[in-house]
């Protein structure tokens, strides 16, 4: 995951998984992704045992951990040794530790799968679902791209590809073509030539986003949690990191649909703990890097979901200990 200074904990969904962990009695090890190598042929990874004492409060529990770290105490430990591994970085991914995780991929069971994620990280996943997203297209040629929101004639949303948190969206309309013309440039680094430009995705705005989208985060397909976020004023954008308010939400028949066409797809990439933004009955976002929203659903609810997430877990890595046990009997 991304350094743990720099986290809140207590609206941070990695934070309360580790807990959940740490509750239990499980051993904890805090890796980054250039941490991940290979020594002897086997993928290791320089990792930090995070595993303090139990039942303190979140924010002493993260100090804790913070303490640790800082006595700088590494072990070296080969990944196939774990029994499960969390994928938390926030994007962008980090092309080279997936690489390297991918030969392990049997060995450990690893949330979500490298391979997975290779697939999932950028906002062109959507694309698998051509039936249940807005009106969308992906191009790089500034001209082209005002052509298609000419043609469009309403509100579009530009999104890069590879960025989170809203960061990097813009509603845009031909009405405004003075102030147009230079946020495309920007956004496909125009003065580059054709290859090293960056495509950027357009979808039509949906006017049902002014109440905000919907938060579903997903569990080996199920439904774990949801919640709404409603823009601040003067915003679009309902994104928690753009300043959206979380409230309550009960997941409606339409969303319920949603999630059901996406399920076996999210299952065959091995994308197994998800969350994916809803605005009307338009599927806006598929999030597989670090899905975040356990905090404040658990807050709603008064529920605690990482203990579900860390239940699915453990039953994984039991039925991968019976496969591989299985599998050296009959060799």
């Amino acid at each position: 995951m991304d350094k743990l200074a720099f986290i809140d904990p207590a609206y941070e969904t990695t934070s309360h998984l580790m807990y959940e962990c740490n509750q239990r009695g499980h051993v904890v090890f805090f890796l980054e992704p250039h941490d991940v190598c290979v020594r002897d042929n086997d993928v290791a990874a320089r990792m930090h045992n995070l595993s303090v004492a139990p039942d303190m409060t979140m924010r002493d529990y993260w100090q804790a951990l913070i303490d640790c770290l800082a006595r700088d105490e590494p072990i070296f430990k080969a990944i196939a040794e774990l029994d499960a591994l969390f994928l938390r970085k926030n994007p962008p991914i980090h092309y080279q530790s997936l690489e390297l995780l991918h030969p392990v991929n049997d060995k450990v069971f690893i949330i979500n799968r490298p391979s997975g994620q290779i697939l999932g990280n950028s906002k062109l996943y959507a694309l698998n679902f051509p039936d249940i997203i807005p009106e969308t297209h992906i191009a790089r040629d500034p001209g082209q791209i005002v052509q298609i929101i000419e043609d469009f004639g309403g509100d579009m949303v530009i999104k890069p590809l590879q960025r989170f948190g809203g960061e990097g969206v813009i509603k845009v309309s031909v009405r405004d073509r003075e102030a147009l013309m230079p946020i495309i440039r920007h956004l496909t680094r125009a003065g580059r030539g054709d290859a090293e430009r960056n495509p950027v995705m357009l979808q039509a705005y949906l006017a049902a986003g002014r109440q905000g989208d919907v938060r579903i985060l997903l569990l080996n397909g199920e439904i774990l949690g949801a919640m709404r976020r409603v823009p601040r004023a003067g915003e679009f954008r309902s994104n928690i990191k753009a300043g959206a308010t979380a409230q309550p939400h009960a997941v409606t028949e339409g969303e319920a649909a949603i999630c059901r066409a996406v399920r076996d797809r999210l299952a065959a990439d091995g994308l197994y703990f998800v969350g994916i933004d809803i605005i009307g009955d338009k599927l806006v976002e598929v999030n597989c890097l670090s899905p975040g929203g356990i905090p404040r659903i658990n807050q709603f609810n008064h529920v605690q979901l990482e203990k579900a997430v860390i239940d699915f877990v453990a039953h994984q890595v039991m039925e991968c200990r019976d496969r591989r046990s299985h599998y050296c009997a009959y060799v």
